[in-house]
């Protein structure tokens, strides 16, 4: 009975080197390399979450982030560069994770186009205040002249009408 425990024993010292062995063969194979969360972070915040609204993947607290986050650790782990994470996110997810648009046209349309719009506005805005401007500085003037001009006809038309208005009574009667 004795030998029967030594030779069990001795099995499974066998099979637990042969474990050890596999196990540090099988570790070094792997061409992952670890990834600090400094990294992820650099990364995340570069993306933004899928479900809320301008919100980073690195601040977002959502599953759907911890989902991302997880993904691009594995992704840098396997030896992408961040560009290539970042690039792999806007192939499957479309350029709403980056915020602006990865094209350079694209990107400079919609980074020039609020400030062309502004400045557009500006420009309607200076135009239709000098306008204002310049009618209120040369209608006071030509105000105050149809005034004085408008007195003595007014005046006089209805001196007409008053003795118009006395003929026709006087006739009717």
């Amino acid at each position: 009975m004795k030998t029967l425990v030594k030779v069990t024993l001795v099995l499974v010292l066998i099979v637990m080197a042969f474990a050890a062995v596999t196990l540090s063969v099988s570790a070094q194979d792997d061409p992952r390399r670890p990834v600090s969360d400094d990294e992820v972070n650099a990364v995340s915040k570069k993306l933004y979450c899928p479900v809320c609204e301008n919100i980073t993947l690195d601040t977002c607290g959502t599953l759907a982030c911890a989902q991302w986050r997880d993904e691009v650790r594995i992704l840098l782990s396997e030896g992408n560069t961040p560009e290539q994470v970042i690039e792999n996110f806007v192939v499957r997810f479309g350029d709403r994770v980056v915020g602006t648009p990865v094209d350079p046209l694209l990107r400079a349309i919609a980074l020039i186009t609020p400030w062309v719009f502004s400045a557009a506005v500006l420009v309607g805005v200076a135009v239709v205040f000098f306008r204002w401007r310049s009618e209120g500085t040369h209608t006071a003037p030509m105000a105050a002249k149809r005034s004085t001009e408008k007195t003595p006809n007014a005046t006089h038309s209805l001196e007409d009408y008053r003795a118009r208005l006395e003929s026709d009574l006087a006739a009717r009667r």
